[in-house]
C-alpha cells in the first residue's frame, strides 16, 4: 500500500469511527429540540469538560497557532496556553455559573432567548443571534479551509483541497444532523483525548529525532533568523498585543454560541465548578507541545510548504508516514469537533432565535417535533454555504479565527453588564451591541478605520467602546415597560 493510500485509510477510518459514535447516540436522543441541542442537561464532568475542550481546539490551534510561532517564537504560548486559559475559566464561572442556574429556572436554550426575556425584546434576540451567526460563518469557514490545506498537503496534492473540505463537511454533516448535541458530546470527548495523545506523542517523537529537546533549542539559538526566539518581546510579541489577543479571545470564547450553550447544558452546578477548574490544565497540555513545534521547526530550518501549515510539515520530515497521517487526523478531530457543534449551535440560535419568533408573530405555533426538523435542514444548510464560502479561500486561517474571536468579543461586556447590573436597559445594551459591531466591522472592511490604536487591536478598543455606551445609554435612558429586571436577581437555587 503506497503512503496516500495509508494516510487516507487512517483519516478515513477515524472519520468513519467518529460517525459510528454518532449513530450511536441517535438512538437514544429524545426528537425534541432540548435533547436535540443541549442533550436535555444532563452532560456530567468529563463529557462536559471534553466536549468544551475540543469543541474550541480547531484549525486556528493546530494550524495558526504553530504558523505564528514558526514566524515569530513561542510567545504565542502564553496568549492561548496560558492567559487565555485563565481568563475563560474566570469567565465560565462569572458567566457561565450565572446563564446555568438562570437556564435551570426558566428553560433558556440559546444566549439570545436568555436576553431577550429579560428586556422583553424580540427584536434584541434576533440581533444577538445574527450578530453571533455572523461571526460564526467565518469561524466554520476557518475549519473547512484548515481540512482542506491539511489533507492537499500531507497527500502531496493527490486529494484536492475542495475534496479535503467536502469531506469533512459531509462527515459533520452526517453525525451531527442524527446525534445533536449528545452524539456531539460523545464524539468531542473521544477526539480530545486523541488530540491530547496523539500531540504530546509528535512531540516526543521530533525530540527524540533531532537529539532531545536541548538539541531543539541549541538549533534555535544557532540560526540567525530564529535566536531572537528565545528571549520574551519583540516587535511582534508587544504588550498591547498580547493583552489585547488574550483579552477579546478569552472574551470572545464565552460568547461563541457552542460554547456558550454549553454553560446550559451541565448537569448540576457541581459540574460546572469542577470542569471550569480544570480548563486552564487541559489549555496549557495541548498549547504547549503543538506550538512548540512550529518554533523548533523554524529552528530546525524546516521550510515552510505550500500550503502555509507547517505542522505537517514538520511531522513528514521526522516521524513516519502513518503516524503524520495520524496527527492530522487528531488535527480533522479538531476541526470537526468545532465545526460540529458550530454547525448545531448555529442552526439553534436561527431556528429558536429568528424562525421562531417570526413564526409566533404570524400566529403559527412551532411544535417540537417540527422544529427537531428545521434544526436538522438548518445544520445542512449552514454547513453547505460555509463549504461554499471556503472554496474562495477567503483569507488566511489566523485572520478568520482573529476576526471571529474579536468580534463576539464585542458581545461579552454588555452580557455581563446585564447579567449583574440591575440599572441596565434595553436601549443600554441594544447601543452597545450595535456601537462595538458597527466600530469593528469598519475596522475590518474601511480603510478610513484603524486596526490598531498605540499597539492595542481594534478588538479590544470595540469591547471598550461597548462597555462606555451600555453604561451610558442606560443611565440616561428608563426601563422598557416589557423589561423583566427581577429573573436575572431573584434568588436563584439549583440542584
Amino acid at each position: 500500500m503506497n503512503a496516500v493510500a495509508i494516510q487516507l485509510s487512517i483519516i478515513v477510518g477515524y472519520l468513519l469511527v467518529a460517525l459510528a459514535v454518532g449513530l450511536v447516540a441517535y438512538r437514544l436522543t429524545d426528537r425534541t429540540a432540548e435533547d436535540f441541542y443541549l442533550a436535555s442537561r444532563t452532560l456530567g464532568t468529563v463529557v462536559l469538560l471534553f466536549t468544551t475542550f475540543a469543541t474550541l481546539l480547531s484549525a486556528f490551534t493546530f494550524f495558526a497557532g504553530p504558523n505564528v510561532a514558526y514566524a515569530q517564537g513561542p510567545e504565542w504560548i502564553l496568549v492561548m496556553g496560558l492567559m487565555d486559559g485563565i481568563i475563560f475559566a474566570v469567565l465560565w464561572y462569572v458567566i457561565g455559573y450565572k446563564q446555568w442556574l438562570l437556564g435551570q429556572r426558566h428553560g433558556y436554550v440559546t444566549l439570545g432567548e436568555m436576553l431577550g426575556d429579560r428586556f422583553g425584546s424580540r427584536w434584541l434576540r434576533g440581533l444577538v443571534a445574527a450578530v453571533s451567526l455572523v461571526w460564526l460563518f467565518p469561524y466554520v469557514m476557518l475549519q473547512q479551509v484548515g481540512a482542506g490545506t491539511a489533507l492537499e498537503a500531507l497527500t502531496e496534492g493527490a486529494v484536492s483541497y475542495a475534496a479535503g473540505a467536502g469531506l469533512i463537511t459531509a462527515f459533520m454533516i452526517l453525525y451531527v444532523v442524527a446525534a445533536g448535541m449528545r452524539g456531539i458530546a460523545w464524539t468531542d470527548t473521544l477526539q480530545g483525548v486523541f488530540m491530547l495523545v496523539t500531540t504530546w506523542v509528535a512531540l516526543l517523537w521530533v525530540l527524540a529525532a533531532v537529539g532531545g529537546p536541548g538539541a531543539a533549542t541549541e538549533a534555535l539559538a544557532s540560526n540567525p533568523d530564529t535566536a531572537g526566539f528565545l528571549s520574551l518581546g519583540g516587535d511582534y510579541y508587544t504588550v498591547q498585543w498580547i493583552l489585547s489577543t488574550a483579552i477579546t479571545i478569552g472574551f470572545g470564547v464565552a460568547m461563541f454560541p457552542q460554547v456558550n450553550q454549553r454553560f446550559f447544558a451541565a448537569g448540576s452546578r457541581t459540574v460546572l465548578k469542577r470542569t471550569f477548574a480544570l480548563w486552564p490544565v487541559l489549555c496549557v497540555l495541548l498549547f504547549v507541545p503543538s506550538f512548540m513545534l512550529g518554533t523548533w521547526a523554524a529552528g530546525l530550518g524546516v521550510p515552510m510548504p505550500d500550503s502555509g501549515n507547517i505542522l505537517p510539515a514538520v511531522l513528514a520530515e521526522y516521524t513516519p508516514t502513518w503516524f503524520a497521517a495520524l496527527v492530522v487526523a487528531g488535527a480533522m478531530a479538531a476541526m470537526m469537533s468545532s465545526s460540529d457543534s458550530m454547525l448545531l449551535s448555529g442552526s439553534s440560535y436561527f431556528t429558536r432565535d429568528l424562525y421562531r419568533p417570526v413564526a409566533a408573530f404570524f400566529g403559527r405555533d412551532l411544535s417540537d417535533r417540527r422544529e427537531d426538523l428545521i434544526a436538522r435542514i438548518g445544520v445542512v444548510v449552514f454547513a453547505t454555504a460555509a463549504f461554499v464560502g471556503s472554496l474562495l479561500r477567503p483569507a488566511g486561517l489566523f485572520e478568520l479565527g482573529e476576526a471571529a474571536f474579536s468580534g463576539f468579543a464585542q458581545l461579552a461586556l454588555p452580557v455581563l453588564l446585564a447579567l449583574y447590573w440591575r440599572s441596565i436597559t434595553r436601549a443600554g445594551i441594544t447601543a452597545g451591541i450595535l456601537a462595538s459591531q458597527g466600530f469593528y466591522l469598519s475596522s475590518l472592511f474601511l480603510a478610513v478605520v484603524p486596526g490598531s490604536y498605540a499597539g492595542w487591536t481594534a478588538g479590544i478598543v470595540g469591547m471598550g467602546l461597548s462597555l462606555v455606551v451600555t453604561v451610558a445609554v442606560s443611565l440616561v435612558t428608563s426601563p422598557a415597560a416589557a423589561e423583566r429586571r427581577a429573573i436575572y436577581f431573584d434568588r436563584l437555587g439549583a440542584d
